[in-house]
């Protein structure tokens, strides 16, 4: 297990903080949260499964906000947390078994890829909806629920996004609909790979569980805001974010090529 250091928990806690905002408006806060945790210096492995620990705190209060709001279609809902908790521990369990440097150069790859993709769609909700049948609809939830749910479980950074883009999009689902049962879902799968995560004691819970406190604080205030231009602030955040990331890895390659020199 790593050492912390001060340094760790100055770094997280605030992006952990606007990673809740983002996260409660439109998903996406992990393209935040989980570059910090590698900027402060963590293994990616280790990176990935302390911030399900912070990340699984805050998405519970922003869900919670949603089932009280009756914003989630129940019955759908029951279908998707049932393949979300075999998807959420099968991707874990998968995370667990890819190599650290395999796991790193992954994430250096998705990062960009998914970052790219969650700013270029600036909405949401689908145009000239169409309904489809119940039938189909628990099909496409069940289906499309078991897959995200092992991405989330492995990795987990925008899969919100990509779950309300499903539950909309093809599933049909109206928008509010489809962000409730999303963020249901998503606290199922993100709990079931938690479980196995700190069963197998890789979870770095001192420093989980302080950012947890900034990423609840997060989500309440992004849940309650309605940001004026929140989509350009959320986009430069992720950029900025990222770019750090990138900074520090060509920073850090630059250490280890002088040091072999």
């Amino acid at each position: 297990m790593e050492e912390l250091t001060l340094s760790m928990f100055l770094i997280v806690c605030p992006f952990a903080f606007l990673a809740g905002v983002v996260d409660s408006i439109g998903g996406g806060g992990g393209l935040i949260s989980l570059p910090a945790y590698m900027i402060a210096g963590l293994p990616a492995h280790s990176a990935v499964f302390t911030n399900k620990l912070s990340a699984t705190c805050g998405i519970i209060v922003a869900t919670i906000r949603y089932c009280k709001h009756k914003c989630i279609d129940y019955n759908l809902a029951i279908i998707g947390v049932l393949t979300a908790i075999v998807g959420g521990i099968l991707g874990a369990n998968f995370a667990l078994m890819v190599n650290e440097v395999i796991f790193k150069i992954l994430l250096l790859i998705l990062l960009p890829l998914i970052a790219m993709y969650v700013l270029l769609k600036k909405d949401l909700e689908p145009k000239n909806v169409k309904p489809i049948s119940r039938k189909w609809q628990y099909i496409i939830v069940s289906i499309s629920t078991l897959f995200l749910a092992m991405y989330a479980g492995f990795y987990g950074p925008a899969s919100g996004t990509f779950l309300i883009l499903v539950y909309s999009g093809i599933a049909k689902m109206g928008l509010l609909q489809s962000e409730g049962n999303a963020k249901i879902v998503n606290m199922t799968a993100d709990i079931s790979s938690l479980m196995i995560f700190l069963y197998n004691g890789v979870v770095l819970i001192p420093l989980g569980l302080t950012v947890a406190i900034f990423s609840i604080a997060g989500n309440y205030v992004g849940a309650g805001l309605a940001i004026k231009n929140g989509n350009k602030i959320i986009r430069v955040v992720i950029l900025t974010v990222l770019a750090l990331l990138f900074f520090k890895i060509i920073f850090d390659a630059g250490g280890r090529f002088l040091n072999w020199l």
